[in-house]
This record gives structure tokens, C-alpha cells and sequence, in this order.
């Protein structure tokens, strides 16, 4: 039995690691996932994924067989963030293993972590949001001209980001025309599709989904639970990656300093991304307010998993403790898994 006396206790492979530039963030998710899945009395494999794809366990190089599932676990655990792990890719390999697993599916994790699409998808389910212009790179190198007119439709200042990639890594804020060029090359580095956001002003808001949007499930499923809303309160201009992971860098208040229409207004916006994306388990999305103005900026399929991340703090003061939190997404995959099993395709 589970600590808590809830349900059996399971064996979870954890994921940590990967291929991204988030790799020691995922570290420490993957670790504080380890630590809430023993506290609650699971047991718990640790699987590294390496900077160079490489899969190990206890130092040892792992090898899969489709259909065979994973190691024996019960259910896998992937602590991923950013390409290579949160996009779907890992989510597809899962699925290859016949195995359950925790978060968005295949095509809801591709589509959240592409900024540019899930912003096309958010217009098209009629959710408001910050403006933008995406820039693939093949097409700046053609017509950067005619890119840099579409962009200053925008105004100034801007946010350039990777299309692709999480905790604010290669972001560069544009307050002068003649800076955009240099931001663009920048933010290709990283990814050859580069999104521009033009900046909102309001209050930087967070707000976390637990759960399934299914109509009907096994018992225990439930509907998707919407946390408290969030402020983001950090001391410089905006939230960047010193801000999100240094020590003293930002502070979460719950509830945040909003109207009640505009906190009930986020919770609703964050159900209806949630659904839109197809999302299951969990998820973070952001917004920014003004006054009773809310809008989406983003939503993280697997954002950081530490008990002092912002989703766990949301989570918990909502009333699901850390421990329950990551038990509750391993019984949702294995009920999703169920489901999914009992149809032919």
C-alpha cells in the first residue's frame, strides 16, 4: 500500500535528463519526483537520459523492445523539458512500448512546446493572447525584409524566443529597431523557428491544471482540477531564467493580486487551453492580466517538478500536496492507458 494508504503502491521509472538545454532543470524535477514517489510508498526506477540520447540506468546503457513495455514498471515518469523529451518525441516512444506514462499525450505535447503553433491553435479555439509574428529561418534568410516589416507591426519593445524550448533559455528583449537583426541570429542558435511576441503590460500570472478533460472515466479520474491562480512577482523588468531558478529570483504569491472576474477568468481560459491541446494529467499555462483583460501567453506540458517549483506551489496550495500530487498523475496515466487499450484503432 501507498504511505498514505490511498492505493497500491507501483513501481514508476523516472526520467530525468535528455538532449535539451534543459537538461539540469530536468535533473532536479526528476529528483524531487523521486523523492515525493518514495515518500508516498512507491517504488521508484531512475532512468538518465545523457546529453548525447543515451539511456542509462545505475550507470548501465538500456536497450527497449516495442511492445514489451519499460524495465517492468507499472508506469513511466518523464521528467522531460523541452525538445527531445517534452515535445512528444519520448511520449511517441512510450507508446511504441505499450507502456502508461504521466502528461500530454504525442500530438499535445508537439503542439504545446512549438510556440507558434499552439498560439495558431489558441486563435483558432478563440482564446485571446499576446500578439506575435513566427519567423521560420529558411524564410528570414529569403525575405528579411519583408520579416522585419511584419515584425515592427508589433511596436516595440518585443520578446524574440525560440520556438521550442522552456525556462526562458535564449530569449532576448528588442527595445530598439536596429537590435532585431542581431536578436533573431540569436534566437536561431537555438531553433530554426523563432517567435516574436510584442510585450504585455499586467500582471505575469500562472495558473495549473490537474486531471482529465474525458467526459466519463474509470472511478478516480475525475474532471480536471483548476489550481488557485498564481503572481509572479521577480525583481527586474521581466522573468528570465536568473528570475525562475536563482535563489531569491521571483516570488509566487497565491492568491495572486488580481479582480475576482480575472482570477475566475484565468481559471477558465487555463481549462479551456487545457482542452484545446488535448492535454491529460497536468499542465501550466501563463498568462499576463490587466485590470480585467487576461490573456494566454503559454502552456508547459511538464513544467519544473521541484517542490518549490511554481506548479507544485499552485498545486499545493489548492490543497494537493507534493507527495499526492505525483501519485495522482501516475493513477490518471494508468487510467488513461486503460481507456486507451480497451479501443481497436
Amino acid at each position: 500500500m501507498g504511505a498514505s494508504g490511498s492505493g497500491q503502491a507501483l513501481t514508476v521509472a523516472v526520467l530525468a535528463g535528455g538532449r535539451s538545454s534543459e537538461y539540469e532543470v530536468s535533473l532536479s524535477s526528476g529528483a524531487a519526483v523521486r523523492e515525493g514517489l518514495l515518500a508516498y510508498g512507491h517504488e521508484v526506477l531512475s532512468v538518465e537520459i545523457a546529453r548525447d540520447g543515451t539511456w542509462s540506468r545505475d550507470g548501465e546503457w538500456l536497450s527497449f523492445t516495442p511492445g514489451a513495455g519499460f524495465l517492468g514498471a507499472d508506469v513511466v515518469f518523464p521528467v522531460l523539458h523541452g525538445p527531445f523529451g517534452e515535445d512528444g518525441t519520448v511520449q511517441g516512444f512510450l507508446e511504441t512500448l505499450d507502456v502508461a506514462y504521466v502528461g500530454a499525450g504525442v500530438a499535445a505535447s508537439a503542439v504545446s512546446l512549438d510556440k507558434v503553433l499552439f498560439k495558431q491553435l489558441m486563435a483558432a479555439a478563440g482564446v485571446p493572447q499576446v500578439d506575435y509574428v513566427g519567423v521560420a529561418e529558411d524564410r528570414f534568410r529569403r525575405s528579411g525584409e519583408e520579416v522585419l516589416a511584419e515584425i515592427a507591426g508589433l511596436g516595440l519593445p518585443v520578446f524574440v524566443k525560440p520556438a521550442h524550448l522552456g525556462s526562458s533559455v535564449g530569449i532576448v528583449k528588442v527595445t530598439a529597431a536596429d537590435a532585431m537583426t542581431g536578436a533573431l541570429e540569436e534566437a536561431f542558435a537555438h531553433d530554426a523557428l523563432v517567435i516574436v511576441e510584442a510585450a504585455a503590460v499586467g500582471v505575469e500570472v500562472e495558473c495549473g491544471v490537474l486531471g482529465t478533460m474525458r467526459s466519463a472515466g474509470p472511478a478516480g479520474a475525475g474532471r480536471a482540477q483548476v489550481s488557485e491562480p498564481g503572481e509572479i512577482v521577480f525583481p527586474g523588468d521581466w522573468y528570465d531564467f536568473r528570475a525562475k531558478y536563482n535563489v531569491g529570483g521571483m516570488q509566487l504569491r497565491v492568491p495572486a493580486r488580481v479582480s475576482a472576474a480575472a482570477s475566475e477568468r484565468v481559471k477558465e481560459l487555463a481549462l479551456k487551453a487545457f482542452a484545446a491541446t488535448g492535454c491529460e494529467g497536468l499542465a501550466r499555462v501563463d498568462f499576463f492580466t490587466e485590470g480585467e483583460r487576461v490573456l494566454v501567453n503559454e502552456l508547459n506540458t511538464m513544467p519544473g517538478f521541484t517542490p518549490t517549483s511554481v506548479y507544485a506551489k499552485l498545486m499545493e496550495a489548492s490543497g494537493v500536496p507534493y507527495a499526492e500530487l505525483v501519485d495522482r498523475l501516475c493513477r490518471l496515466a494508468l487510467e488513461r492507458h486503460r481507456e486507451r487499450r480497451a479501443h481497436r484503432y
